[in-house]
């Protein structure tokens, strides 16, 4: 027991000599402060995002188009924008077709000191007074779809009306020559405070001048409203019972139109002898589903994504202070019956008026 009692006492002696002898255990070190350099608004750095308020003013939403555009802005622009170092903030706001409404809401626009003003015009005329507004405060300005006919924007993006006009004309003209029809037909145009409208009447004039596939022997104005494309359409086809044709600026609200071809006897589908030849332009959700059923035979698309997309990049060239076409147009894509439903980014399939 002596023998164990002295062991034991040795290596308590030895464990304390040893543990006197050990390093002093290290401390861990506080992570180290990342300091970023600063940046300017124009170059932000790696990983860091500029933010970019965005002002959109709509003329009116009553049309899905609009809406589309919106979604497809906003949608493209959450990915594109943060890849090209942008983030955007949506202000949105709606005339309710009232220019100057338009007008007020824009200003409040530019009194919020937004960095950037979109806007689709009530009248082509009046939105000179905004553009001049916005550049007197420093403020970019952007208009869609529809161009300013007095001050100049920094940027329009839309689509090419005219050859839009031109497209659906001249595959119109091969058409009615196809089928050994002589048309005569009446044009149904849009509001002509819009530059698209009158684009599209000149278009189809000239192809009509060109091709002489048919002479248009009623025009009818329709101020882009659905009574008076079905008032109009019915009261040219009641003066006119010998049109075998028609020119439609934009199908939509082309359900007016089905309408007063309806009261006439005239609704009916290609291959129908009551059938009447229609090129109508936008391919917009009512004409979408008249081409389905074959009332529309031609038309040319005015296109939401592609425009969208258009946007998107002007607004990240503009955000980084970079140089920006003036004009920035897209081209429709020619559609028929047998092709509508292919076309890929068709808006009308996903949406509904």
């Amino acid at each position: 027991m002596k023998k164990i009692a002295f062991l034991l006492s040795i290596i308590m002696i030895l464990s304390v000599v040893l543990a006197a002898c050990a390093p002093a255990a290290t401390p861990t070190a506080a992570p180290a402060q990342q300091t970023v350099a600063p940046t300017t608004a124009s170059a932000p750095a790696t990983g860091e995002l500029k933010t970019v308020k965005v002002c959109v003013s709509w003329n009116e939403k009553i049309h899905s188009l609009i809406q589309a555009w919106q979604d497809y802005m906003q949608q493209y622009g959450n990915t594109y924008g943060p890849a090209n170092g942008v983030k955007f903030d949506w202000i949105v706001n709606v005339a309710n077709s009232d220019a100057t409404k338009q007008a007020n809401n824009i200003q409040d626009c530019i009194n919020q000191k937004v960095d950037i003003v979109v806007a689709r015009a009530e009248d082509a005329g009046a939105i000179g007074a905004s553009i001049d507004a916005a550049k007197a405060a420093g403020i970019p300005f952007v208009t869609l779809d529809r161009t300013s006919s007095g001050s100049q924007p920094t940027a329009h993006v839309g689509e090419d009306s005219y050859k839009q006009a031109l497209s659906t004309a001249t595959a119109f003209a091969k058409l009615l020559k196809a089928n050994n029809v002589q048309g005569k037909c009446i044009e149904l145009e849009g509001d002509l405070l819009d530059n698209n409208a009158v684009l599209r009447h000149k278009g189809w004039s000239e192809v009509e001048a060109k091709e002489k596939a048919w002479t248009t022997i009623a025009t009818v104005p329709t101020q882009w409203k659905a009574d008076l494309f079905y008032s109009g359409a019915l009261n040219a086809l009641q003066a006119h019972p010998e049109a075998n044709c028609m020119y439609v600026a934009s199908d939509f609200t082309f359900s007016s139109v089905e309408n007063a071809l309806q009261a006439v006897g005239k609704l009916a589908p290609t291959g129908d002898p009551n059938h009447i030849w229609v090129a109508a332009e936008d391919v917009n959700p009512q004409g979408y589903d008249a081409m389905l059923k074959k009332y529309i035979d031609v038309g040319t698309t005015w296109e939401a994504w592609d425009v969208a997309v258009k946007l998107d990049e002007v607004l990240v060239k503009l955000a980084k202070g970079q140089p920006v076409d003036r004009m920035n147009l897209i081209t429709g894509r020619l559609a028929t019956p047998d092709t509508v439903q292919s076309l890929d980014h068709l808006y009308a399939k996903e949406y509904h008026d």
